[in-house]
């Protein structure tokens, strides 16, 4: 399998392709709002999402531009995702709209988080397969086992993601593998998570 790119958004920066780019960190307030106007494009259904799916929707509009996916059909492309907190943020914003007047259901809408997946495959019209799991930390291992999973199951991309919006803070790192020749370690996806500047 080969790796062609990534995107990391944290407290240290953002990195594409391990390159820290002239945007936001996560550590300002409204970084999330002020990167999608710097990104300069339409899609209103952003400012209604959660923590989670507006990171991952950024990193990919981020990552976009350098892996072309338009090319390949709609259902070649995986999407593989995780993280320790779960849905943790909108699921506490949710209770407190129950206790105060009634329960919100466009916050419920997001008390799953594999809503991101379906964000990004709606945005692409994709109907590959996808999967969010809830890990205790980043694990490329774990990644790896679950791609070749996919590939050998004739996926010939995978979308993957570990999104995180929680006690832990915020931070989403997004990367693209494909079914050819190449050596993708688990050294290099750690490097690539660990981006700092």
């Amino acid at each position: 399998m080969r790796l062609l790119g990534s995107c990391k958004i944290s407290e240290n920066g953002v990195f594409v392709n391990n390159n820290l780019e002239e945007y936001y960190s996560a550590c300002q307030t409204d970084w999330k709002r002020e990167l999608y106007t710097k990104l300069d494009f339409e899609y209103p259904k952003f400012h209604k999402m959660d923590p989670l799916a507006k990171m991952a929707f950024l990193s990919f509009k981020l990552l976009e531009p350098k892996v072309d996916l338009g090319s390949l059909e709609d259902d070649s492309i995986g999407m593989l995702f995780a993280n320790s907190s779960s849905s943790h943020t909108t699921d506490e914003k949710f209770k407190k709209s129950y206790y105060e007047k009634s329960p919100s259901p466009s916050l419920f809408v997001y008390t799953l988080p594999n809503i991101l997946t379906g964000e990004l495959a709606i945005l692409n019209k994709w109907y590959g397969e996808n999967i969010f799991f809830i890990q205790e930390n980043f694990n490329p291992e774990f990644y790896l086992e679950q791609i070749n999973f996919y590939f050998s199951k004739g996926l010939n991309i995978c979308l993957c993601g570990w999104v995180e919006s929680g006690p832990k803070g915020e931070e989403c790192f997004l990367f693209v593998v494909e079914n050819k020749d190449g050596d993708v370690t688990h050294d290099e996806l750690y490097k690539c998570y660990k981006q700092k500047k």
